[in-house]
This record gives structure tokens, C-alpha cells and sequence, in this order.
């Protein structure tokens, strides 16, 4: 059995490429790898899409020609030519797969290096796959170990301490943007998790914070919960306020900084909508695909996730340090969750090699009874005996093949002993 993952994301592919290929919602993530697992090549797959990338993990006994399934539907999915998504693509195959894996849920592949969002996303996806039955045990082995992984780097680096997010980045940018003035009114758009966290980071950060969303209710309920959540960060009332979607419009054009987050499939914001004013607005789009139309208009700067490369630039060298004490920790724990697959496989055939003993002493000692060699009262004597000369002699080869289960070549010694032994069924 091999893993494969199939990677888009910001380092090889940009923001306009990622909108076509991106999932916008669960129907369009389970028609795909509903598809793609209709090829019995295929045995799991985890689909994971954010606005930073689009991960693609599977289970196989061929990653070449699923790769190239892969891709294909990929292609078809987003209308993109195949050949141009193999060469854009970042291909992953075994221990290299396991590899990224963990490396993406400990949040070193991530845009903001140590980013807090990205295992709750992966376990989401995972837990789409499951219940769907998309993915079973060798994928479950694999995502269950990553979190550890990323528990472990998290622990060890404290990487996630404080707040790192794309949207915590956005209204760090937008700090710099004013840090001269305390009375600029921040539009959030969305009242999902991201504009969640862009709300608490703009209070946090002391602007006043206008929502509006087309589902009041959702924006009135996330309002309330950040006024009282009692996290220790108190805010007024009269410092965060909801208003309609219908004056979406006035809103825009009223205001000088605005975060949109939504999860609509199409931009929500066109340059129809704008009116021409005396104050320059700052727009930062932190949504796939993005919100914000393919507008160019006086004095709106509109900033998109990957426009946010500067901060991270800094968050990147200020974590230099750490990161590469993660990176350690994401490549040994990479060799231990082999190390302890090969486990899973030589306990079963040490168990069955033992078996099979037992099954030739019992089977020679009732011949030898029946042909009068021994006395049937001295079976359980001779039975002993036997067991403890078949002990002796198979205890240095199978921890000589322990030993070697963990090596390289491990698979091949675990199917030579298979075939030595006559254990292919078992």
C-alpha cells in the first residue's frame, strides 16, 4: 500500500489559479472524490481546500497511475489543462506524503508560519471523508498520527502561542495602515470562523467593528458571543454593530477599511457598487475565491491573501529558529509512523510463525502417539520440551526480522518471510 498527495497552494500556484481549482462547498468535494474513488486504484482519499491550498491525500497500491487520475479530475473539475496542473502541482509519494502531511498539520506549510486554524480544517476534512466513507484505516492511521505530530511541535516550538492566522495577518496590515489614528470603523463581511477571528483581532487591536452578513441572525449571534464569551477580552456593545446585507452598498462606500470572508462562489463585490469619495479604502479579501471582483478604482487598495507575503516575510524570519526544531520533530516523527506500521505488520506474522509451531508439535505428537513412538502420558512432558526447542531456535530469527521490518527494504523482508514461512493467506 503507498500514500499520495497531490498539493496546490500558495507556493506553486497564485490566488487566481487556486480559485478555479478550490472546493466551494460539501457537494462539490464529494462528487469529486466520489469520482475519483470509482477507480479501484483508489482506495481513501482526503480532500482538504482552503484559501491557501488544496490537498489531495490518498491511499493506493499504485501512485503513478493515481497521480494521473488525480490530476485528470482535477483538470476536469476546474477547467484547467491537465498538463499545466501536473507541472504546477507538488507530488508527493510515501514517506515524502507522510512527510507533508504532518508538515502542513503543524502548520509549517502554511502562509502565517504556526497559523492556528489549519488542524481544525484537516480534521474537518477528514471527518467529511469518514462519514462519507471516503477514507478507512490506512488514512485514519495517518491523519490520527499527524495531529500527534502537530501537538508535539506545538508543545515543543510553541509556534501557535499567540495569534496567527491569515486573518490575524490582514489586521496587522491594517494596523500599519493607520497606526497614526484610533477612530477608523473596520466592515467585516461574513460571520463564519475567519470573519470571527477578524472581528476579535480588530477590537483587539482597537478599531470598532461593523458586521454584516446576509444571515443576520449568524452575524447577531457572533456579535454577542465575542461581547460575552469571557475570554478575559471585554468589549462594549456599542463597539461592535450588525447591519444589513441590503446596505451592503452604503456600507462600502461609507467606510474606509473593510475584511471580507464569505464562502460564496462567485464576488460578492463589483465595481458597480462603488462610488467615487474623498478617503481612500483599504479592502483585504481573505476569502477563496476571493469576494472582491477584479476591480481598479481611485484610491481603493484591495490587499488579497497573497498580497499579505510581507507580514509573512517577518512572521516567517521571527519563527526561523523554531521552525527548524520543527521540522526536526515533523522528520523523526515521519520515521516512527513507519516504524510503527512495519510493527503492525511483523506482530501478526511472528504470531502466526509461532502458530504454525504449535500446530506441527501437536500434530507430530499425536502421530507419534499413534504409532506407539511415545506413551500418551508423557505427552504434556514431551509437548513442553517441544515448544521450548521451537522457542529457542525461532527467537533469533524473528528478532532478526523485527530489526529489519524497520530498515528500508522492509517491505520486502516482511513478504520474504511471508513466502519462507507459507503465511501469503494468513
Amino acid at each position: 500500500m503507498e500514500y499520495l498527495v497531490i498539493s496546490f497552494t500558495h507556493k506553486n500556484t497564485d490566488i487566481a489559479t487556486r480559485e478555479k481549482i478550490a472546493f466551494n462547498n460539501d457537494l462539490e468535494k464529494d462528487a469529486f472524490l466520489k469520482k475519483i474513488l470509482l477507480n479501484d486504484i483508489i482506495n481513501e482519499a482526503i480532500l482538504l481546500s482552503t484559501c491557501n491550498r488544496i490537498e489531495l491525500v490518498i491511499s493506493t497500491p499504485n501512485s503513478k497511475e493515481s497521480g494521473k487520475i488525480a490530476i485528470s479530475n482535477f483538470a476536469q473539475h476546474s477547467s484547467l489543462d491537465s498538463s499545466e496542473l501536473f507541472h504546477r502541482a507538488d507530488i508527493y509519494d510515501n514517506e515524502s506524503a507522510i512527510h507533508h502531511i504532518f508538515t502542513v498539520a503543524s502548520s509549517l506549510d502554511s502562509l502565517v508560519v504556526g497559523e492556528t486554524q489549519i488542524a481544525g480544517q484537516l480534521k474537518d476534512a477528514f471527518k467529511f471523508s469518514i462519514d462519507k466513507g471516503y477514507s478507512a484505516q490506512k488514512l485514519s492511521r495517518v491523519i490520527h498520527f499527524s495531529f500527534k505530530c502537530a501537538a508535539k511541535v506545538r508543545n515543543a516550538t510553541q509556534l501557535g502561542s499567540g495569534s496567527v492566522s491569515v486573518a490575524s495577518t490582514a489586521v496587522a496590515q491594517a494596523k500599519q495602515l493607520y497606526k497614526e489614528r484610533n477612530d477608523v470603523k473596520a466592515l467585516v463581511i461574513g460571520a463564519g470562523e475567519m470573519s470571527e477571528l477578524a472581528c476579535r483581532h480588530l477590537l483587539k487591536y482597537g478599531f470598532d467593528v461593523v458586521i454584516c452578513s446576509r444571515n443576520m441572525k449568524k452575524a447577531r449571534v457572533l456579535a454577542h458571543s465575542i461581547i460575552s464569551d469571557g475570554n478575559g477580552d471585554e468589549y462594549k456593545a456599542s463597539q461592535i454593530e450588525v447591519r444589513s446585507y441590503d446596505e451592503l452598498g452604503l456600507l462600502l462606500n461609507s467606510m474606509e477599511l473593510m475584511i471580507t470572508a464569505t464562502s460564496a462562489p462567485y464576488p460578492i463585490i463589483k465595481a458597480e457598487m462603488l462610488n467615487e469619495i474623498d478617503f481612500t479604502r483599504n479592502w483585504f479579501d481573505i476569502a477563496l475565491p476571493r469576494d472582491i471582483d477584479n476591480i481598479t478604482f481611485k484610491d481603493v487598495n484591495i490587499y488579497s491573501v497573497d498580497d499579505l507575503q510581507c507580514i509573512v516575510d517577518d512572521n516567517m524570519a521571527l519563527r526561523a529558529s523554531k521552525a527548524k526544531e520543527a521540522y526536526s520533530i515533523v522528520g523523526s516523527m515521519t520515521m516512527e509512523f513507519y516504524n510503527w506500521l512495519n510493527t503492525l505488520s511483523i506482530e501478526p506474522i511472528i504470531k502466526n510463525i509461532h502458530l504454525k509451531s504449535e500446530e506441527i508439535i501437536e500434530k507430530k505428537l499425536q502421530n507419534a502417539i499413534k504409532k506407539h513412538f511415545i506413551r500418551a502420558e508423557d505427552q504434556e512432558n514431551i509437548k513442553k520440551l517441544c515448544q521450548t526447542v521451537m522457542s529457542e531456535f525461532l527467537h533469533h530469527p524473528t528478532t532478526k526480522l523485527k530489526n529489519l521490518s524497520n530498515s528500508h527494504d522492509g517491505d520486502i523482508f516482511l513478504g520474504t518471510a511471508q513466502s519462507l514461512f507459507a503465511l501469503e493467506e494468513e
